[in-house]
């Protein structure tokens, strides 16, 4: 049994489709599912149950999960005390963060990076679920609030504030607590961000007419005149078209968190990479 095919299989399990797990780990689904047919002729099992839904685990592949992890926690963790030896500035560094602060906030550092290092490749991962540092689905993160995870080095890297925006030419009476206003905010799953909060207090009885858990889709669709938008002042700042409001209360910000694990500190790219975000965006 080797230990590709156990992590083709952990892929399947934490995805449930092949086409899931295919862009987990880069491989193609007539692959993974030649490489799961293999696994499972050397068990002896079925390790799932194929459904229209996607693949769910047989009690076979439910005792194989466990002892797949534990596989790969010890794999992994060799790997990250192999790649915290290094001190060359060469190699790949995998970075994870929303996708308006990518854009707007780390590619002027990634730029300023690579122009300094050449030898280093650096992969921006945005995506709004969280990556597993300890599972080395990326070696640094940049998120909005603290880390959890055991292990992990972390630190506070910047306050990020917020501000209220309008589309340029749209008037906004400063009372009424936004009766007759439109407003663009985050989509249902993240009704509970202090920004949508601070909308609900300040404007009541304002109508949400779009939602989106995508900053830069909020920006443009403020822009465009639909609503009224809360958004990091970098990028509401930055996007044409918008005005700054203000209703004598500013929406509350947010602090900027990045982290990596313990076992990769002495990585001398990853730690020049933290050391040029600190000075360019640190606060």
């Amino acid at each position: 049994m080797e230990w590709n095919d156990l992590r083709i299989f952990l892929a399947i399990a934490r995805a449930g489709t092949l086409a899931g797990a295919a862009k987990r780990i880069g491989q193609t689904q007539p692959t993974m599912g030649r490489r799961l047919r293999t696994l499972e002729a050397a068990v002896g099992d079925a390790l799932f149950q194929r459904t229209s839904e996607g693949f769910v685990l047989t009690a076979e592949g439910t005792v194989m999960l466990a002892y797949a992890e534990r596989v790969e926690e010890e794999v992994l963790g060799l790997e990250r005390k192999l790649s915290g030896r290094d001190a060359g500035l060469e190699g790949l560094i995998r970075i994870s963060s929303s996708d308006w602060f990518g854009v707007h906030m780390l590619t002027p550092v990634f730029a300023n990076f690579s122009k300094k290092h050449p030898g280093v490749t650096i992969e921006l991962i945005t995506d709004a679920r969280l990556f597993s540092l300890s599972r080395r689905e990326a070696d640094m993160v940049f998120r909005i609030r603290p880390f959890d995870e055991a292990d992990i080095v972390q630190r506070k890297l910047m306050h990020m504030p917020y501000g209220l925006y309008a589309a340029r030419g749209i008037k906004v009476a400063g009372n009424g607590r936004g009766k007759g206003l439109s407003l663009v905010t985050m989509d249902t799953a993240f009704g509970g961000l202090p920004d949508v909060t601070w909308l609900q207090r300040v404007l009541p009885h304002a109508h949400t007419v779009f939602g989106s858990n995508n900053r830069e889709a909020q920006a443009r669709m403020c822009a465009a005149g639909i609503g009224l938008a809360v958004l990091p002042r970098p990028l509401g700042d930055a996007t044409p078209g918008l005005k700054l409001l203000d209703l004598g209360e500013a929406p509350p910000g947010r602090d900027v968190w990045v982290g990596y694990h313990s076992d990769l500190r002495r990585l001398a790219r990853l730690k020049a990479l933290l050391d040029m975000a600190v000075d360019m965006l640190g606060t």
